[in-house]
């Protein structure tokens, strides 16, 4: 029945609703369930169960499942972790309240900070001492690493993070005292920071440590019984799980490692969006994925979302950086903000609505899903509205009360401020579309872009409802809703290559450079990344990208620099130099002539070739057929409803054009053409607005 071809599923479980797409050869079927926070995997078993039904197949038939979650990033934002020990150098146990002493709101005397994972009295120190060359001073006091083991287990202790001074340079210390643990704590989770993260600056190494060992637990547990559930199933194809640099790993490194995850999920829809924009010859994109509990914006130029190595959770200023935990690991560039179709709406001290990041999540839910939900969320908003057909919500899987929705927008919004239930909707809409609009301008301004100057790719079950608004907001004149929008970062996995990527620090001048050393440390590095990635590869071909991170001697932050395939040579120290300075030049206006040059850390990505779209050809424009239905829509800018044409988008045809204000109502999601757009359908049938002329 499936005549030979490749069956690959991916699955995306977020917050509130938990994706599936299976692809079979050329044919693609997509399922949304509510997500099961309890027991992740019984959404996941149960949304593979109906799928396969649908297609007519079986567990056993898939050959590839890939697998991104946001539950690392929640158990970290809810404190839902292990009990977690951090082990220190002594004299250092206090790493992670100094930070980097600095202030992330300078002028405000009373910033709130975010709370540790790992509480002072869970913070313990021991004698040893490694200098940033990697030479021991002070051996480890092996004898003082066996004492801890009984005051751990009369604090039921579940995991240990270790993180000693310089462990980047010489790990063998961290190594023992997790040997000794491990031998006196049978089944404690272990995390070593210079096996997670193998960089300089002593903060950032220990948080990263740490956040690894607070999720370790859950996710492994997790991890472990849904490959046994699979297996059960008879399940015999290869698991891979996505990271946050929108790579795919194996199962087994995911559950040594699941702080690389924390953002499995947006990867996901980043590598979605560049899909599109690749598609449609689109070289500078903002992408905007909005689901049920939090927006992502992510800029996106040359088919290619940008890189970081360092990302935040739980910030206590939504805006600010330094506000949050630091995780030290490679991961796309974006900026995340607690806007969904479940964020909560509220009146503030001030009389003012505020929308999140409170989330009415999958349980109870907003109050029109009638399951105990009480408090009025974006998604009701949006049926108060009329841009939502209550009865085709989720494919019909859910159906919505449009009566709870105004019940509690009129209770919690609109009687506080003498507004009817309508314009209670109206101004959550208007506020949650501020709220990211806000997001978009201030992630373009960090990374130096017009953002007027880009096109945006909307997906997630509520990005389609939302995107037109938003461009109008940020001067957008172009949006894109792709196909299987309401699913995109389960769509994305599916296009992700298999990847590692290792960062060490290894301080290196240009002055003074070894190249036999250094260039020893970039295959050590290569070997190591292969090796992790070469059995999920299959025998494709891999390709590998070699960077060092370069600053002025004495400046605090690096810039990368591109290096050769190959080992260095003397003759590459002037390249090296010259392309550094460029850089510089590019982002500080100037090069300062002369100055010493030093390398701070190294990476090494090693990864199979990406699946790259084909290009989509244009299409002749014709009126759309009729519409499908028509609903009413309160037009808050007027103050009273209008009539406007409702859409099925399996219905239209590439070419089809309609004139907004619209809705195209798909089984996903729905998309809200608003009255300053016309759309069309183009060649890779999704949905183009085009901001109307003047």
């Amino acid at each position: 029945m499936l005549e030979g071809a490749e069956v690959r599923l991916a699955v995306d479980i977020g917050g509130t609703f938990t994706d599936i797409v299976l692809d079979i050869g050329c044919k693609r079927r997509t399922r949304k369930l509510l997500t099961t926070p309890t027991q992740p995997e019984q959404a996941v078993l149960d949304g593979t169960r109906l799928i396969l039904a649908d297609a007519r197949a079986r567990i056993s038939d898939i050959d590839v499942f890939i697998h991104g979650t946001t539950l690392a990033t929640n158990a970290i934002i809810e404190r839902r972790g292990a009990k977690t020990a951090l082990i220190a150098t002594e004299g250092f146990r206090d790493v992670l309240d100094i930070g980097t002493e600095s202030r992330y709101d300078q002028y405000d005397l009373s910033i709130d900070k975010p709370k540790p994972l790992v509480p002072r009295s869970l913070r313990f120190t021991v004698p040893e001492r490694v200098d940033a060359h990697g030479d021991v001073r002070l051996p480890l006091d092996e004898a003082a690493v066996r004492a801890l083991a009984p005051q751990l287990r009369a604090l039921d202790v579940t995991s240990v993070a270790i993180a000693f001074l310089h462990a980047y340079a010489n790990p063998a210390h961290e190594r023992r005292a997790g040997e000794i643990l491990a031998e006196e704590m049978p089944g404690v989770s272990i995390t070593l920071s210079s096996a997670v993260c193998p960089e300089i600056r002593e903060y950032e190494r220990t948080s990263t440590a740490v956040a690894n060992a607070y999720v370790q637990p859950l996710m492994d547990s997790y991890l472990a019984r849904m490959e046994q559930a699979l297996q059960v199933e008879q399940f015999r194809g290869a698991i891979y799980l996505v990271t946050s640099g929108g790579g795919v790993t194996s199962i087994a490194t995911a559950r040594r490692f699941p702080v690389r995850l924390v953002e499995s999920g947006p990867a996901g829809g980043a590598i979605f969006a560049g899909q599109i924009a690749a598609t449609l010859g689109e070289r500078k994109v903002l992408s905007f994925d909005m689901g049920g509990t939090t927006a992502k914006i992510c800029l996106i130029e040359n088919f290619e979302p940008e890189s970081s190595r360092v990302f935040e959770v739980d910030r206590a200023a939504r805006f600010l950086k330094g506000s949050g935990l630091p995780v030290r690991i490679p991961v796309i560039e974006m900026v995340e903000i607690g806007a969904g179709g479940g964020s909560i709406a509220r009146i503030d001290a001030m009389k003012r609505v505020t929308v999140g990041p409170e989330s009415a999540s999958s349980e109870p839910g907003p109050a029109c899903y009638g399951r105990g939900g009480q408090r009025p969320a974006v998604t009701d908003s949006d049926v108060a509205l009329g841009m939502i057909d209550p009865d085709a919500f989720a494919g019909g899987t859910i159906r919505l009360d449009p009566e709870l929705s105004k019940q509690a927008l009129l209770r919690d919004v609109g009687a506080p401020l003498g507004l009817n239930a309508e314009t209670a909707a109206y101004a959550v809409h208007e506020v949650v579309c501020e709220n990211m609009a806000s997001a978009a301008r201030v992630h373009a301004v960090e990374r130096g872009a017009v953002i007027g100057h880009h096109t945006l790719i909307a997906f997630g079950g509520a990005a389609p409802l939302h995107a037109a608004r938003v461009a109008e907001k940020i001067g957008v004149t172009r949006v894109i809703v792709p196909s299987n929008a309401g699913v995109g970062s389960a769509v994305g996995f599916l296009a992700a290559p298999i990847a590692y990527e290792l960062v060490r620090s290894r301080h290196a001048r240009l002055d003074g450079f070894d190249t036999a050393l250094v260039s020893g440390l970039l295959q050590e590095m290569a070997d190591e990344a292969r090796a992790l990635v070469e059995h999920g590869a299959s025998g494709a071909p891999l390709r590998e990208r070699r960077v060092a991170f370069m600053r002025y001697v004495g400046q605090g932050h690096e810039i990368t620099v591109e290096l050769p395939n190959r080992p260095l040579t003397v003759d590459d120290l002037t390249t090296l130099r010259a392309t550094f300075e460029a850089g510089y030049a590019a982002l500080f206006e100037r090069a300062i002539p002369g100055a010493a040059i030093e390398v701070l850390s190294w990476s090494m990505l090693v990864t199979t070739e990406p699946r790259n779209p084909t290009a989509v050809a244009e299409v002749t424009r014709k009126p759309a057929g009729p519409a499908a239905g028509h609903r009413k829509f309160f037009d808050g800018r007027a103050g009273h409803f209008v009539e406007i044409p409702l859409y099925r988008r399996e219905q239209m045809a590439p070419g089809a054009v309609i004139a907004g204000p619209a809705v195209i109502a798909e089984d996903e999601t729905s998309t809200f053409i608003s009255n300053s757009f016309d759309a069309h359908i183009d060649g890779a049938g999704s949905i183009v607005m085009e901001r109307k002329a003047a």
